[in-house]
């Protein structure tokens, strides 16, 4: 396993992109509400106080930086940057104008096209997942990818409903991504994971609850949020569907399963039931354990830890070489069992109740926004 990403460029990167983001998060703090970057308390939001949504910026300005200072341009890093400042000028219309859910849809789908036509990156195979070996997906693979890009952006956006609870999932996916990265000889994927898992630290220091600190200072906003999705989507493509450092894709499936599984469930319940949707309840995972007792620093913890096991066990798996199929089918097997668990709030909230032997990270809870 090479660990030169721990070394010169990746370190660089990493101070570079922490830098970057804490000085603009400082920086853009007092001038937050000057420049319409302020979340203001709504019925369908939680927190009581206008919070700053500089966070987006501040982390894409702290990547932009770190990738241009540090590593030598090319499609696929110039791609991602041209998509990603497109996502960050969306989300900030979206802060302030709440744009139509089929426009940033569009503009979604068009960021995804942007990473095939014009970064190469795409998803070109799924592995033996349905064990005949190596599946090419042909024509499908534009689409799927396009698919892919989207839900993931809107699974972290709809997953940033407590304090640190997206961007911890994102450090999280993250680490592993680099991790795996590491132990596939990608170390040029590994560096740009460390700049990301520098910018998302960076923001955390802002957003987490503390014990001394029982609100956010500053939120990622939707800007921050599509960003996150669609960079760890750039990673887990570029992770997964590289023949010169070989990852299987089925573990892409298992780096970020709380926010992925949690978004299709409550879509596909919310058009079951003639919904759109996009709609924001209160329905996801997050809402069930603060009514089931739990601290927004808890939930992060808990939730964390949750989706650093699964990651860690599937790899596990891979090494062992146990049946691609059979781990496809537990991930499809948990997400069947989430939906038939939240088809009843109250059981849902039960359970959690149940689960709380973590308590002990508890504080006043209380939630930043409701998707």
């Amino acid at each position: 396993m090479p660990f030169d990403a721990f070394t010169g460029l990746g370190w660089r990167g990493l101070a570079i992109a922490v830098g970057v983001t804490l000085v603009v998060m400082l920086i853009l703090q007092p001038l937050a509400k000057r420049l319409g970057l302020i979340d203001v308390p709504t019925s369908r939001k939680d927190h009581v106080r206008h919070t700053p949504t500089t966070g987006g910026i501040a982390m894409m300005l702290g990547i932009t930086l770190a990738f241009l200072i540090r590593f030598h341009a090319n499609a696929s890093l110039s791609a991602f940057l041209i998509a990603a400042w497109l996502l960050i000028i969306t989300g900030w219309l979206d802060d302030r104008l709440d744009l139509r859910w089929w426009t940033r849809l569009a503009i979604q789908m068009s960021v995804a096209l942007i990473l095939i036509y014009g970064g190469g990156v795409r998803i070109e195979h799924i592995g033996p997942v349905f064990g005949f070996g190596e599946t090419a997906l042909g024509l499908l693979s534009v689409p799927l990818t396009v698919i892919a890009t989207v839900g993931l952006i809107n699974a972290i956006n709809m997953i940033d409903g407590v304090d640190g609870l997206a961007g911890s999932l994102v450090l999280t996916a993250m680490l592993m991504v680099l991790a795996a990265a590491l132990y596939s000889g990608n170390t040029a994927l590994a560096q740009r994971s460390l700049v990301v898992i520098g910018a998302v630290s960076a923001f955390l220091l802002f957003n987490f609850r503390f014990p001394w600190r029982h609100s956010a200072l500053a939120f990622m906003g939707n800007a921050g949020s599509a960003l996150l999705g669609l960079t760890v989507a750039w990673c887990c493509f570029r992770l997964t569907q590289n023949p010169g450092h070989p990852v299987s894709p089925v573990l892409a499936l298992w780096l970020a399963p709380v926010p992925v599984i949690d978004c299709w469930v409550l879509i596909i319940r919310r058009i079951k039931l003639g919904r759109s949707p996009f709609a924001a309840d209160h329905d996801h995972i997050h809402h069930l354990m603060q009514e089931a007792g739990f601290s927004p620093l808890s939930i992060c913890v808990g939730l964390g830890v949750f989706t650093l096991l699964c990651g860690l066990l599937i790899g596990q798996c891979l090494r062992w070489n146990l049946p691609e199929p059979l781990l496809l089918a537990a991930y499809f097997g948990l997400t069947g069992i989430w939906y038939a668990i939240t088809a009843r709030r109250t059981r849902a909230v039960a359970l959690f109740r149940r689960a709380r032997f973590w308590s002990r990270f508890d504080a006043p809870p209380s939630a930043s926004k409701s998707t």
